[in-house]
């Protein structure tokens, strides 16, 4: 049985008089703290905690985020657009994005830091910013994640640059004169520490051959708990063996390399709510199912459409009464056959 985490009853009952629902409602107690724990994570030789703003880009949380002390991931040119209005400084943004920018010449003008994610974007980027500095996103083939459509690495993954075509890299570098002082690479949503370190040792095979390098991003994907009996990445336990790499790292090639981590829905899967209210329920006979239906859906939690993820629901009635259990299935508002929002587990 799932239970609230931050409201209470009456709290919900207020949000749907005052706002109306569908509503967000955030807890900056769990954010604050999400984010210490992402600043306190293992490293030898410094650390960059960013934010990706994608899993929840609402101004106010990229503010609390911010003053906490996280930098920022910007997925795209809009996002880091909406983080600069939000009062994040330029030069704490970083894009990593599949599309570059169109007003990519004005970001980097402003200080915003850019991670090139193919060939062609470091191509267009030195052809933009000759003898700038640059970061560039490699894919180490590896990958982590519950399913396939949460694994951003390896062989079946487009993110990033694959670590065969590091010559590639460095010739589009060198003809544009650009310094490569970053390097990322990011998985999926994994939490096993030995994958983690697997994927710093391969992140950091690739630095060896890069002289300029200052800093590496291992990126995020921290799994987290949100129903009953789900576990959390534990960051200390993950980043401990990662710790482990840079140290070996520094021992063999006398650098010792400042770490970034990139989390996004490790800070707010289990700060935010969404109440909505319930529009209908209707039924398929006594051999089918039972729907409640809600003015909510996809359209504003599309992992369970997406992903196929379970996400805690509790019912709250209308006035503070007891009321009976039964099995539903719980339908969204959208006429789409996969807008349900309690899909079977996996």
């Amino acid at each position: 049985m799932e239970t609230l985490s931050f409201l209470s009853e009456d709290q919900i009952r207020a949000v749907q008089e005052q706002f109306g629902t569908p509503a967000f409602v955030y807890d900056q107690k769990t954010l604050e703290a999400q984010a210490q724990k992402a600043l306190s994570f293992p490293n030898a030789y410094g650390l960059t905690a960013r934010y990706a703003m994608k899993a929840c880009p609402a101004a106010a949380v990229i503010r609390i985020l911010n003053r906490a002390g996280l930098h920022i991931d910007a997925s795209s040119g809009y996002e880091a657009l909406r983080a600069m209005r939000a009062g994040v400084p330029a030069k704490e943004i970083q894009i990593t994005a599949q599309q570059l920018p169109d007003n990519l010449q004005d970001l980097i003008s402003q200080g915003v830091l850019f991670n090139a994610c193919s060939l062609h974007q470091l191509a267009s980027y030195g052809r933009l910013f000759p003898g700038n500095e640059v970061s560039v996103r490699i894919n180490p083939g590896l990958g982590s994640g519950h399913s396939n459509r949460t694994n951003v690495g390896g062989p079946s993954s487009s993110f990033g640059i694959w670590h065969e075509y590091l010559q590639q890299v460095l010739a589009t570098a060198a003809e544009h004169d650009l310094r490569i002082t970053g390097l990322h690479s990011h998985i999926g949503s994994g939490s096993d520490p030995e994958v983690w370190q697997r994927c710093a040792r391969l992140t950091l095979e690739v630095a060896a051959q890069l002289p300029d390098i200052e800093r590496v991003s291992m990126g995020g994907g921290f799994k987290v708990g949100r129903m009953a009996g789900e576990v959390s990445t534990d960051l200390q336990e993950a980043g401990q063996p990662v710790t482990g790499e840079f140290e070996r790292f520094a021992q063999e090639h006398g650098r010792k390399l400042h770490l970034e981590v990139e989390p996004g829905t490790f800070f707010v899967a289990n700060a935010g709510a969404l109440v909505c209210s319930i529009i209908d329920v209707v039924d398929t006979g006594v051999e089918g199912n039972r729907f409640i239906k809600v003015d909510s859906g996809m359209t504003e939690v599309l992992r369970p459409s997406m992903y196929g993820a379970q996400h805690p629901i509790v019912v709250v009635p209308a006035e503070p009464e007891a009321r009976g259990q039964g099995e539903y299935l719980v339908a969204g508002h959208c006429c789409e056959s996969g807008d349900i929002l309690t899909p079977a587990p996996d």
